[in-house]
């Protein structure tokens, strides 16, 4: 008899998809210091080859200090490549770490991607 094998899932998982005026990342689970590092890569390897990078966050369940710091860096070189980042569809808690540390005001955020949310 086979020993059932558990496979724990990515703490964070990424769905791209590309339009002709932007690169979309659906974003799911947890962006901490296990996974910001991810989020990083993933998204910088894009900046060159778009004007917008929308990171819709409504299904990320947590956010540490690690994950600011990943969005405040895909921020960072976004804007040196004359590419624009929205937030969109973000959770309640996450509004809340972005408005405590006043990234709020930083970040072009939304609920959808033509409305802002703050």
């Amino acid at each position: 008899m086979a020993a059932n094998q558990y496979v724990p899932t990515p703490e964070l998982q990424l769905d791209t998809e590309r339009t002709p005026t932007e690169t979309i990342f659906r974003c799911s689970g947890r962006i901490t210091s296990s996974t910001s590092a991810l989020l990083q890569s993933t998204v910088r390897k894009v900046i060159p080859e778009t004007k917008t990078i929308v990171l819709d966050l409504s299904n990320v369940t947590y956010m540490d200090s690690s994950g600011l710091g990943a969005l405040v860096g895909i921020w960072v070189s976004a804007r040196k490549d004359g590419c624009e980042l929205k937030l969109v569809s973000i959770s309640q808690r996450v509004k809340e770490l972005l408005h405590l540390t006043s990234l709020d005001k930083v970040f072009a955020t939304s609920r959808f991607p033509n409305t802002p949310s703050f």
